[in-house]
């Protein structure tokens, strides 16, 4: 099936009519929805053996945390596979960011390159929304209206931020705050998808965040847009 979605992909491309790439956006979904249900029922009828290993790094993206519990679980034929080294990766990842568990703490760089960690501000008392984010991510530069009317709105009760950039340019990075006037704490390593913030919390895709309780264990994950004005709504009653 990997064929005609290929197919698809390159007839999207080359068209500049909108119904049509409509109708081909419409026909994408519909094929890789079918073809993750395919794989995800191929996985379950061959855990006694190497197939799932071959599906699993093109899959794991798409499952949900349990799923991702199930595909990783010990016992079965492929879990020592090559493979599986990327799924378990993402599912320790998960794990660490999951509501329940208790943050993992990391140590970046501030804009003026002292270093800090990260239980300076989490784990103290507040609520504290972690943001992970970098200045060249087009949808998370467009989610910072919604952090900074949440930390306007809020801060005056506790309510605190960090970003940790996944930028690898300090102006760039430094450029983007000021721009968007981002008045919280900030922190990077400057390593981009290498961030220790990235290998900590096994992000793979940004924007992306963890709100983290006074006690600092996580009470929610991937909160975006409205979420995360309900959620805080929720905990400040208002």
């Amino acid at each position: 099936m990997s064929a005609p979605l290929s197919k698809l992909v390159q007839e999207y491309r080359s068209t500049e009519d909108p119904a049509r790439r409509e109708a081909i956006e419409a026909e994408y979904d519909k094929l890789a929805g079918e073809m993750s249900v395919y794989i995800k029922q191929a996985i379950k009828d061959n855990r006694d053996n190497l197939i799932p290993a071959f599906f699993a790094p093109q899959l794991m993206y798409e499952l949900s945390l349990d799923e991702l519990k199930e595909l990783c679980a010990e016992g079965t034929g492929y879990y020592n596979h090559e493979n599986m080294k990327m799924p378990k990766r993402l599912l320790e990842g998960l794990l660490k960011r999951a509501p329940g568990s208790k943050f993992v703490d990391l140590e970046e760089n501030d804009l003026q390159g002292n270093p800090h960690k990260l239980s300076e501000y989490v784990g103290k008392g507040n609520y504290v929304l972690v943001d992970f984010w970098a200045s060249w991510c087009a949808p998370c530069r467009a989610e910072m209206p919604n952090v900074k009317a949440a930390y306007e709105k809020y801060h005056a009760k506790g309510f605190e931020v960090v970003g940790l950039s996944f930028d690898n340019k300090k102006e760039a990075w430094e450029k983007a705050v000021n721009d968007l006037g981002l008045n919280w704490v900030h922190l990077s390593d400057l390593k981009g998808w290498q961030t220790v913030a990235g290998q900590v919390y096994g992000v793979s895709s940004i924007p992306a965040c963890i709100l983290v309780g006074p006690d600092g264990v996580i009470v929610a994950e991937g909160l975006r847009g409205e979420a995360l004005g309900k959620k805080l709504a929720e905990i400040y009653g208002e």
